[in-house]
């Protein structure tokens, strides 16, 4: 049995869903994946087999017809499912950043009216926050919902870079709305908004122009939306209070950047398998390249990059598990395993020589894939930002 990336203390039940998640990889996955990827096709049978699988609702609690996981074998599933194909890993993590949303945010009313279907992937979300000129600067949204006369809103801007932005019929939106309050991250709030799955106009005010054309994380529905006068019920208000959308958000940005490092992870295994085995099937100099030190160094530097990256993954979504705050801890995984992703598949792809340059071959397609991973859930120059600033008030120096 391989040794890499193995986790400690897991129950019966974890190692359960774990199998059936890799047997699913393993068989209805990776047989498809290159030609799903060339053709840019979204993978529907794919997607159905997970929704039967009960990943949709992994995490959702039991009350509300979930299977009531933990965040850590939420991610372990999704390292696995990443390991097969990184696009199908897109498909559920922004449905699943919005479940956790309301899980943790949401009003009693607003759980019971959409947990159970989202559990069953009856209901498909995705997550809102980026704009075309806005970066990683949060506090410069312009997306704005006016408050009406008899209390609903108008919404009226541009978002960008929706996963899922097609497929999904509700979709967390963040805007600006004139609270009163002297901070602008105080005049932020969360709306659910519901649409038709499809492009076009999917609701009233509300138009998914069609797909974005990316190198990469292809077959699933990259979006812009843009809203013009979306009428909109303050019932709608994730948590029924307006001016709480930054906070709302960033809980869940933290819980994707876990997310997003064990997509990382995902990648950095399959890189490493293809890799490996690669170097002991092509022979030069009369034997297998493998036994050539310099490849059997480069091995094992990426093995190391594999494990340790795995090791940060699975520490913060035991720490989120805990109910502690782990910004930290996240931004450093989602750093840390991005770019050990990036080294493993590039390493990979020397080892291939020219054939890792033929699409022929996959590890052409994981060295577009990778990519994303650096940018996806904020930069490694963001996390170094939130890490290094915290590291100054925890070593502060006294007097």
């Amino acid at each position: 049995m391989p040794r890499l990336a193995q986790t400690d203390g897991l129950t019966e039940d974890q190692q359960e869903i774990l199998k059936a998640v890799k047997q699913f990889v393993d068989e209805k996955i990776i047989p498809v994946a290159q030609e799903l990827e060339h053709a840019d096709e979204y993978p529907t049978e794919i997607v159905e087999g997970l929704k039967e699988l009960g990943i949709f609702g992994l995490m959702i609690p039991e009350e509300y017809d979930g299977l009531g996981e933990s965040l850590l074998t939420y991610a372990l599933c999704v390292e696995e499912i990443a390991r097969g194909w990184m696009s199908v890993s897109g498909v559920i993590n922004t449905h699943f950043i919005v479940a956790y949303m309301l899980m943790k945010h949401g009003t009693e009313e607003q759980k019971r009216k959409y947990l159970p279907r989202m559990a069953t992937g009856e209901v498909r979300g995705a997550f809102s926050m980026s704009e075309p000129g806005l970066g990683s600067d949060v506090s410069a949204i312009s997306t704005k919902a006016t408050k009406q006369d008899d209390g609903s809103y108008s919404i009226t801007g541009s978002k960008m870079w929706l996963t899922n932005g097609g497929s999904s019929t509700l979709v967390a939106v963040l805007t600006k709305t004139d609270e009163g309050a002297d901070s602008v991250y105080k005049n932020m709030t969360t709306f659910l908004v519901e649409k038709t799955p499809g492009f076009g106009e999917t609701a009233q005010g509300v138009t998914v122009p069609g797909k974005i054309d990316k190198m990469g994380y292809k077959g699933i529905d990259t979006t812009e939306m843009v809203f013009e006068g979306h009428q909109i019920s303050a019932d709608q208000i994730l948590g029924g209070e307006p001016g709480k959308g930054f906070a709302q958000m960033m809980d869940g940005v933290e819980v994707g950047r876990v997310n997003v490092a064990a997509r990382a992870c995902g990648l950095a295994i399959r890189g490493f398998e293809l890799g490996i085995a690669y170097a002991q099937q092509r022979e030069t100099f009369g034997k297998p390249i493998a036994q050539h030190q310099a490849i059997l160094f480069r091995l094992a530097e990426m093995a190391t990059k594999v494990e340790t990256a795995h090791q940060m993954m699975v520490r913060a979504a035991r720490l989120k598990d805990t109910g502690q705050r782990m910004d930290v801890e996240a931004g450093m995984a989602k750093m840390l395993a991005s770019e050990y992703a990036n080294e493993v598949v590039e390493d990979s792809f020397r080892i291939h020589g020219g054939y890792g340059y033929s699409k022929e071959y996959e590890i052409e397609r994981l060295m577009r894939e990778v990519k994303f991973m650096l940018i996806g859930e904020g930069t490694s120059d963001i996390q170094k930002m939130i890490i290094g600033r915290n590291m100054l008030k925890d070593y502060a120096l006294k007097g």
